[in-house]
């Protein structure tokens, strides 16, 4: 790490003491503009995606972008097109996926270990205190500033439910609540597959912990317990049924960093000149998703979607 870059550099010092950083800016243009930084990680919230990635891009760098990458699909298309033209790398920071369970879990069901994929359920929902709810201040809570359950927590399921099916939905619906201030705190979201498959997605700033998903198959399904997005460093669990049984099997999985084995595969595609795990394209398809289910939440219509147009 050359630099990081801070609206509250005093806030930051025991990072930049921790970590060995040389460098620590008030802002970020310094960031972005200093000669010995290749790649930035921006983790700013949502609505500043676009800005400090084009940014960036503009100034040579490669960037892994915090989810969701942008407010909405014409902003992942502006910088998607941006990435290609500066000949830099872009891609959108989905950790969960590059966990040791998370590859184990998509090479079975690739390989048809638990047949065939019917139904996708993920869910990433949390409380948020009551004084925080009622005040509205929180940048989630702002239309502003790109917030809302499902731009928070809701593209993780988008995203899972896309990754393990391997398409993309052709129709999708959705029912949500509002706070006051017009984002949604409250949202599930149906998603229909070709050939028959489903998927819910559960988003919520106002209940107990949800953070799992399941994978239904024809002949087995798999569950996780409730540190499927984040299981930090401790080891992974997942239990897996066969058509009939009552109760799965449990299956331990060595714990690691997901956050780190992000960075490493975005830092090696850097250097060895290759693409990272997934594209651009990956991350607007995505968004597509997610603006159609604001919209269908909004409409409380059925949005049909073109499943082969990004």
């Amino acid at each position: 790490v050359q630099a990081l870059g801070s609206r509250n550099p005093e806030s930051a010092q025991d990072v930049v003491r921790e970590h060995t950083i040389p460098k620590l800016t008030e802002g970020y243009d310094a960031v972005v503009n200093d000669p010995e930084v290749e790649a930035v990680y921006v983790p700013l919230p949502n609505h500043l995606h676009r800005e400090w990635v084009l940014k960036a891009l503009a100034a040579g760098k490669h960037v892994l972008c915090e989810k969701p990458i942008a407010c909405n699909v014409v902003e992942a298309r502006e910088m998607a097109m941006a990435a290609q033209d500066a000949g830099r790398h872009l891609m959108e920071g989905f950790m969960y996926r590059f966990h040791p369970r998370s590859l184990r879990l998509k090479q079975m069901v690739s390989n048809g270990h638990i047949g065939a994929l019917k139904i996708v359920r993920a869910a990433f929902c949390y409380r948020m205190a009551d004084a925080e709810m009622s005040a509205g201040t929180n940048f989630r809570l702002q239309p502003d500033t790109g917030g809302g359950a499902l731009m928070d927590v809701g593209c993780y399921g988008v995203s899972t439910a896309r990754w393990y099916f391997d398409q993309e939905p052709v129709a999708v619906q959705a029912q949500a609540d509002y706070h006051a201030n017009g984002v949604d705190v409250h949202l599930v979201g149906t998603l229909k597959f070709k050939y028959g498959g489903l998927a819910v997605v559960e988003a919520s700033f106002t209940s107990a912990l949800q953070q799992t998903y399941t994978l239904v198959g024809d002949r087995a399904v798999i569950e996780l317990p409730h540190d499927a997005y984040i299981p930090w460093e401790k080891d992974a669990v997942f239990y897996i049924r066969s058509t009939d049984q009552e109760v799965g099997q449990a299956n331990t999985i060595k714990g690691a960093d997901e956050y780190r084995l992000m960075i490493e595969n975005f830092s090696n595609a850097i250097r060895t000149n290759t693409e990272p795990a997934y594209s651009p394209d990956d991350s607007i398809r995505n968004m597509c998703v997610l603006d159609a289910l604001a919209e269908a939440a909004r409409s409380g219509q059925t949005v049909r979607r073109n499943s082969s147009k990004p």
